[in-house]
């Protein structure tokens, strides 16, 4: 049986869809991530890190939330090369005629707001700063996954007659 000073977690075994509310500050640092994880994946568990991220009060939980950030972003940047996979290009795609929601993202590269991400989570990982910086940075953490994560889950693609079009109308060659 753990103790409080043990190392050892009575929750050793997550699924990918759990959601945080069942989960202890323990077995959510605990979530695996790599960079054979799909996209969605990895935002969604980055997603479940930086919720917990901006409720955390304890300064040891709050750091080491955020390194896993650092390590969930470090391995969207290897994700975000890769080639998107039939079962995301599916998700990401909207029949012709449909409507898709708006992104209200404009044209940002997913690639530039992940590396927006990882140098405001090192800065924080640098505890140089006051307790109102802290605050704001983690907030501007905050919006700017929330602008990453929109970026990546809207609307790519569209179904057409003549095949897989992007949403500007130009049908698509090649997927990345």
């Amino acid at each position: 049986m753990a103790n409080a000073d043990s190392n050892t977690f009575a929750y050793t075994e997550m699924t990918k869809d759990q959601t945080i509310i069942a989960m202890d500050i323990a077995a959510l640092l605990k979530m695996p991530l790599g960079a054979k994880d799909d996209l969605f994946h990895v935002l969604h568990i980055c997603n479940c890190w930086m919720d917990e991220l901006v409720e955390r009060h304890s300064h040891a939980e709050y750091i080491a939330l955020v390194g896993r950030l650092q390590a969930g972003f470090n391995v969207l940047r290897v994700v975000l090369t890769h080639q998107l996979p039939p079962h995301l290009i599916e998700r990401l795609t909207v029949e012709e005629g449909q409507e898709a929601a708006p992104c209200t993202v404009s044209e940002a590269d997913s690639d530039v707001l992940c590396e927006y991400c990882c140098a405001v989570t090192q800065v924080l990982l640098g505890r140089q700063l006051g307790q109102a910086q802290q605050v704001q940075m983690t907030d501007l953490l905050s919006q700017l996954f929330s602008l990453l994560e929109e970026n990546l889950t809207a609307p790519r693609f569209v179904r057409t007659k003549k095949g897989l079009a992007w949403m500007s109308g130009e049908l698509v060659q090649g997927l990345h």
